[in-house]
């Protein structure tokens, strides 16, 4: 498997974490808002995941991970969520959210800084790398106003 292809897998897999964290905070979480925005967080990482997947295409991969990636250290942030989604305290869910995405983070920037490995796609990486920090941002903000 060509490191392209390795590279985008690793990004897909946390995407997918992404997506079924929100999904599944969206469910236990009591605002409103806060279901809004975790629904609109879990389109958003499966839009940024089937994305990834046809430039792996592009380059001879595929994906056929729906549901996240169970290895990888990674990967273990977003089980946080679901520890937190049984105390069903918003609080607990957005900071285990807040983990997740910096995780997400992380992983994005580990694969950005290989920029001639992924000069075909280093936009689309950045673009979505921006639209994490951004969801990021978003959640730390909800959770500063619920602390007050």
């Amino acid at each position: 498997m060509s490191k392209v292809v390795e590279d985008l897998k690793g990004l897909v897999n946390i995407l997918n974490d992404g997506k079924e964290g929100y999904l599944s905070a969206s469910e236990v979480v009591n605002s409103l808002e806060l279901k809004e925005l975790f629904l609109r967080m879990a389109s958003q990482r499966i839009g940024y995941a089937n994305e990834l997947k046809n430039h792996m295409a592009l380059h001879g991969g595929e994906s056929e991970n729906e549901n996240g990636g169970i290895l990888g250290i990674l990967h273990r942030t977003w089980i946080d969520i679901k520890q937190a989604l049984s105390s069903k305290e918003d609080e607990a869910i957005l900071e285990a959210v807040e983990t997740g995405e910096k995780a997400a983070l992380e992983k994005y920037d580990a694969v950005l800084d290989d920029e001639v490995t992924h000069a075909h796609h280093l936009d689309l990486l950045q673009k979505q790398r921006t639209g994490i920090l951004e969801a990021l941002k978003e959640v730390e903000t909800y959770h500063i106003r619920l602390e007050r």
